[in-house]
């Protein structure tokens, strides 16, 4: 009886230090996966800025307009994730952005990559991480991009479609990006942002 008591005593304890260390290699994990999106969301948004003037410079105000929105989104993200990642104690890379700026089509193509990539793998493989740490404040900042993200590759394809159509002139030459979450409007801007209900007076307007 004794031997028994003490192999359940054994296996409990076996337990707990093994989920004591799942829960942290997760929480190790998510950190990680914040560096990485940390890291891309500040490429991406100072690569928009780049792209955005390109744009401009080719007379393409409408899609300048949209790279634009998309860099201040994408900013938003970085600076998230940037506060989670100090939150949690977890140092902050030096980014030092590397991209290159080709011509407005071959700067659209490369974006709508970068966003499919995102929003089929990347984010949600970090999502899936962040639950497993438990860490809500990760899901939160990991899930504005992610939901923002989609919007951004559905902006990007159309503009796309309309510079190879010469129909550029159909595209919205306004936009407002959710200073909490950086979701991305073209049309009409509701009362409270859809993915995270901040006001709309605390949104970005562009131009």
């Amino acid at each position: 009886m004794q031997k028994t008591a003490l192999t359940l005593a054994t296996l409990i304890l076996l337990a707990t230090t093994l989920a004591f260390g799942a829960d942290n290699a997760a929480r190790t994990q998510t950190a990680d996966d914040l560096t990485a999106a940390f890291i891309g969301e500040t490429t991406a948004s100072a690569k928009y800025a780049a792209y955005a003037k390109q744009a401009a410079d080719e007379g393409y105000t409408k899609i300048s307009r949209l790279f634009e929105a998309a860099s201040r989104s994408e900013n938003f993200h970085a600076n998230n994730h940037r506060a989670v990642l100090e939150q949690i104690g977890a140092p902050i890379p030096d980014v030092k952005p590397e991209y290159q700026v080709k011509s407005t089509m071959e700067n659209l193509k490369d974006a709508i990559g970068g966003e499919s990539y995102e929003v089929a793998t990347m984010y949600p493989e970090f999502l899936q991480n962040a639950q497993k740490s438990r860490i809500t404040i990760a899901s939160i900042s990991l899930n504005y991009a992610y939901e923002t993200e989609k919007t951004h590759k559905r902006l990007y394809t159309e503009a796309l479609a309309a510079l190879q159509s010469g129909s550029e002139g159909s595209l919205s030459g306004q936009y407002a990006v959710c200073s909490t979450c950086g979701n991305t409007y073209d049309t009409t801007v509701p009362e409270r942002c859809g993915i995270c209900m901040t006001s709309k007076d605390r949104f970005v307007y562009i131009p």
